[in-house]
């Protein structure tokens, strides 16, 4: 963990030396769960060494992703005395059976305690994830361990899809593949979920976050300034996210960066004097095109004709050319309307499926392109 914070210690030097002046620190996120694995010494030198290197604004907002499981008074008070306004824990399921077939064992008690620490201390929001389609997962256990969720009072929840990939994660090999609800059982635990959440009276923002009407997500939501971003949706209108450390990855509006996946060759590339970018990709005229349809029928479910066409520099006949082909391949999910193309809200779930058809890169569905 040292030789791994003074790897960050020269990468925001670096980053320091090629900041041009001016620039503010708007958000700050530390994620993964790892950094509550940090002794309290290096949150503070961390911390320091940030604010060193790219000076923050007076309401600057600082998420921190916390695993209930490794985390101690000590460090809890280096996190906010280093400015931590936003917590996000993972939660999965409360349901100890299922925990244990995941190899992820946090009782509700154990998150219940750490969010009432939380609070005491002054917490801004609350950020709470949790999973459906895990194995051995039933609608009444959803149930049961959203209200659980509940009780707890966060400000936004992400109700988000198990992803069963073995061939990926070689400890998804541990679970049986009979134990994971098919497709039409998913749906039904999300839609569990769902209902529960806005009966609690959360607003549902996009496709599977809920936040209070007063969070800013909500608020973003209702004024048309929601965004969606790889880390999920957001009120952020900053054009340039900078990641730091092993596979971070950074937006810039000419496109996309991300740093050595391995931590052996991101320490080596920062130890010779470098950056230890590995990858980019630089975003075309087109690209900004489809990026901004597949942001918009994320985010509000249609794409505005009269956006797009304001926006960016394509004829008209062509944007309705791939409108009608959309509309074609999902015939009683999507439709053209005055304003544009619309998904209805019966099918409103398959909304990822839709807007992937507008990514010319996704070879998976249509290996000669897609629309």
């Amino acid at each position: 963990m040292r030789a791994y914070a003074a790897a960050l210690k020269s990468e925001l030097a670096l980053l320091r030396a090629r900041l041009a002046p001016g620039v503010r620190l708007a958000r700050m996120h530390w994620g993964g769960g790892t950094p509550t694995l940090l002794p309290p010494t290096l949150t503070h030198e961390l911390a320091l060494a940030i604010r060193d290197a790219v000076p923050s604004d007076a309401e600057t907002d600082f998420s921190v992703e916390i695993d209930p499981t490794e985390i101690d008074a000590a460090r809890l008070d280096a996190l906010f005395e280093a400015g931590m306004t936003r917590v996000s824990i993972g939660v999965q399921d409360f349901d100890p059976q299922i925990q244990k077939s995941i190899g992820r064992e946090q009782s509700f008690e154990l998150t219940q305690r750490l969010v009432e620490d939380l609070r005491h201390r002054g917490l801004v929001g609350l950020d709470v994830d949790i999973l459906y389609g895990l194995p051995h997962q039933t609608a009444p256990g959803v149930a049961d361990s959203i209200q659980k969720l509940l009780s707890l009072a966060p400000d936004r929840v992400a109700v988000l899809g198990y992803a069963h990939v073995p061939a990926v994660s070689r400890r998804q090999l541990m679970i049986p593949t009979a134990s994971i609800p098919g497709p039409e059982e998913r749906l039904d635990l999300f839609e569990t979920a769902r209902t529960l959440i806005l009966w609690d009276g959360y607003q549902q923002v996009g496709l599977d976050h809920f936040a209070r009407a007063g969070d800013p997500l909500a608020h973003a939501r209702a004024c048309g300034r929601l965004r969606r971003s790889f880390q999920g949706y957001t009120d952020d209108r900053a054009e340039v996210l900078i990641g730091l450390g092993a596979s971070a990855i950074s937006r810039f509006p000419q496109g996309f960066t991300q740093n050595a996946p391995s931590t052996s060759d991101h320490l080596r590339a920062i130890r010779s004097g470098r950056f230890s970018t590995a990858r980019g990709h630089v975003l075309s005229d087109e690209d900004r095109l489809r990026g901004r349809m597949i942001e918009q029928l994320l985010c509000e479910f249609r794409i505005s004709r009269a956006q797009i066409l304001a926006r960016f520099a394509v004829p008209p006949e062509r944007l309705e050319t791939l409108f009608r082909t959309c509309a074609a391949a999902f015939p009683g999910v999507v439709e053209i309307t005055g304003h544009g193309l619309e998904i209805l809200e019966e099918g409103r779930p398959l909304a990822r499926i839709v807007a992937r058809s507008f990514d010319r890169y996704d070879a998976s569905r249509n290996p000669q392109g897609a629309i």
